[in-house]
This record gives C-alpha cells, sequence and structure tokens, in this order.
C-alpha cells in the first residue's frame, strides 16, 4: 500500500508518546481530586430524597393557637387541645365573659375576676365553655354552701372544692381553690378527664 504524502513515521511515534505522556500526567494531578468529585455528585444524588424523610418524622405536630386565642392555648394539654382544636375545626372563642354556669347568684356573690373564657363549638354539635377567674380566697365554703343548695354534688378538691350537676346533656362543673375558680359547662360534648386535664394545668401536682 502506498503510503500517504507528508507523514514520517520517525517523527510520528514521537508526537504520539509525548501526547500520552501529557495525559498521564493530567491524569496523576486530577488524582487527588477524585474524592471530592465523587462525594459530590453523591451529595448532589442525596439531596431531593433526604428532605421528605425529615419531614415525615417526630410523629403528629402539636396544634398551636392563633395569636387571639393564646391565652386559652395556656390552659389546656397538647392531646386535649388537639382533640377539642379537631372538633370545633379551630380555635376557641376566646374573651372575658363570666362564668357560664347556672348558678347565677354564686356569680353575683362571688364577683369573679375574670382572666379568660375560652368557648368551644363542634362542627356538628357539641358546646363547651370555660372560665378561669380569680375570686377572694374565703369563696371555697360560700360556694361549696351556695351550689349544694341548688342540687350540685360538691365534693373536697384538693384544698378546694369541686361541685357537679347534670341536667340532661348538660354538666355543670365548678371548681374553687385557693382564690381561682375554674368553671365549665358542657352541652351535648364531655371529653375525656376534661376538668382534670384542665385543672392540671392551673394546679401542677
Amino acid at each position: 500500500m502506498a503510503k500517504v504524502g507528508g507523514r514520517s513515521t520517525v517523527l510520528a511515534v514521537p508526537a504520539t508518546i509525548l501526547c500520552l505522556g501529557v495525559v498521564a500526567v493530567l491524569v496523576w494531578l486530577a488524582l487527588p481530586a477524585v474524592p471530592f468529585g465523587v462525594q459530590w455528585v453523591g451529595d448532589a444524588l442525596r439531596g431531593p430524597t433526604s428532605a421528605p424523610a425529615a419531614e415525615s418524622g417526630g410523629g403528629a405536630p402539636v396544634a398551636t393557637a392563633s395569636a387571639s386565642a393564646a391565652e386559652c392555648r395556656a390552659l389546656y394539654t397538647d392531646g386535649l387541645w388537639q382533640e377539642l382544636s379537631q372538633r370545633a375545626g379551630g380555635d376557641p372563642v376566646q374573651d372575658a365573659s363570666p362564668p357560664a354556669t347556672s348558678a347565677t347568684s354564686l356569680v353575683a356573690a362571688l364577683t369573679p375576676a375574670v382572666r379568660v373564657t375560652c368557648s368551644w363549638t363542634g362542627t356538628q354539635v357539641g358546646h363547651i365553655v370555660t372560665t378561669v377567674s380569680d375570686v377572694a380566697p374565703s369563696s371555697t365554703g360560700i360556694a361549696r354552701a351556695a351550689l349544694e343548695s341548688q342540687g350540685f354534688d360538691c365534693s373536697g378538691y384538693g384544698d378546694g372544692v369541686r361541685c357537679l350537676r347534670t341536667a340532661g346533656d348538660v354538666v355543670d362543673d365548678q371548681v374553687i381553690r385557693g382564690g381561682v375558680w375554674l368553671s365549665s359547662v358542657l352541652t351535648s360534648w364531655q371529653p375525656a378527664q376534661y376538668t382534670e386535664r384542665t385543672a392540671q394545668q392551673l394546679w401542677p401536682r
């Protein structure tokens, strides 16, 4: 076969060897950067899948109150607040209404200084009104006598008193202890241990 004009075997062989040498040098210089490159590629591939895993951990989030119901939020444990807000479809109405108890004469006698009233209304049925008030430290005996005369069943509650009366689907539940009055009226909606769980927030053991 005839050789292509202009090519020299004598020059081609050294040139090829020189090119291979340059490539080998470049590869040798790049070797220290290989681990960093591998790590960068791995991080890039892991990035899109690691975020959802972090979001799914930790169980169900605890419901929080809006600024307009912040004082009510402090009255409830996390579990009870979540239970109530789910059934009500949101936060309670927070205001300074007087205790909703049917014992209106007791409200007049004790003249409570209302801290907060929280009113929950179920999306289907049920209504709960809870009021926390400050009263005179001597109110316990007065409250017990007044409520028992109106058909409430009263018993000691720590160094205070708790009085209950049920009429149909309405539970009228009153706790007075240490100059604080916890009044709850529950209509067609009685969460388990409702008063005990709210009282725990006011009088931790």
